[in-house]
């Protein structure tokens, strides 16, 4: 079933300028901390204009893929793409995983994150990037109902460097300031669950007991701190009393992200929806 769904996302990134969502911004009057900073984003064309790689973000975004009806399960799933600090593999770790995660039922958000490395990037890991995603987070619970949505069922995955963002948010959050003016942060920053995809860990993990359940996967021939680092996180995770499955595939290097592979790491989608609905995120 995941290869069919899979193919079928691949085929619509061809008319993706066209169909994929808007882009919603997290702050209406833009982000706290990027104040004065210049917009200069650019998106580059690779593999022959079919993937793009999105670079000097400023102004941080989500663009919400919807299930139809019929099949929506009330789950959604915030995609932070890879690209390690420097740019966003915006396609491949991004739209195209949302697309996907749309047409099994969860509605798929793609998370347009300011970056913090590499020329022209002057923001903080741990300070802007992460309010990022807890801003995505409680937009979509306090837009659940909008977008059909139950709002105990918001998970983040991460690739790459988004994974190091994914597993921030999942240690640092709180559950919101009731007495805010702004609705959307008076909701809850913490994520149902998690996903991180070989992964950049962070330097303190802050692993506990409340964290999260998660879902990891990478591939065997991974760099040794993202396959044994990601290993260790499972033991950690898996001590401290949270639901943890871990995949690690023989093959497929870094960055396959939702390609087809000659390598059996491309049925982790199939892996990851098999362990949502474990869990019960997709009960209807």
């Amino acid at each position: 079933m995941f290869f069919k769904a899979m193919f079928a996302a691949v085929a619509l990134c061809a008319a993706m300028s066209a169909a994929e969502p808007p882009e919603i911004p997290l702050w209406a009057n833009g982000a706290p901390g990027s104040e004065g900073k210049a917009n200069n984003e650019k998106v580059e064309l690779l593999g022959g204009g079919k993937e793009r790689r999105v670079s000097g973000v400023v102004n941080p975004t989500i663009a919400v893929y919807l299930p139809s009806k019929e099949t929506a399960t009330g789950a959604a799933v915030i995609v932070a793409p890879g690209g390690g600090h420097r740019f966003h593999t915006f396609d491949n770790e991004g739209h195209n995983v949302a697309s996907w995660l749309a047409s099994v039922g969860v509605v798929g958000i793609v998370l347009k994150y300011r970056l913090a490395r590499g020329e022209g990037n002057p923001f903080e890991v741990e300070t802007h990037v992460l309010a990022d995603a807890q801003r995505a987070i409680r937009t979509v619970r306090a837009r659940a109902t909008e977008w059909g949505v139950n709002p105990k069922r918001v998970g983040i995955l991460g690739f790459s460097a988004g994974g190091e963002l994914a597993a921030l948010a999942a240690t640092r959050y709180d559950a919101g300031n009731s007495n805010a003016s702004d609705a959307i942060e008076r909701q809850g920053s913490r994520p149902d669950f998690q996903a991180l995809l070989y992964p950049g860990l962070p330097k303190d993990p802050r692993i506990n007991k409340e964290m999260p359940p998660t879902f990891l996967c990478a591939a065997h021939d991974d760099r040794p701190n993202i396959s044994e680092g990601l290993a260790e996180y499972y033991l950690a995770v898996k001590r401290a009393g949270v639901p943890v499955e871990l995949h690690l595939f023989t093959g497929g290097g870094h960055g396959f992200g939702i390609r087809k592979s000659k390598f059996p790491v491309s049925s982790w989608p199939d892996r990851f929806e098999t362990w949502m609905r474990h869990m019960g995120y997709l009960a209807k």
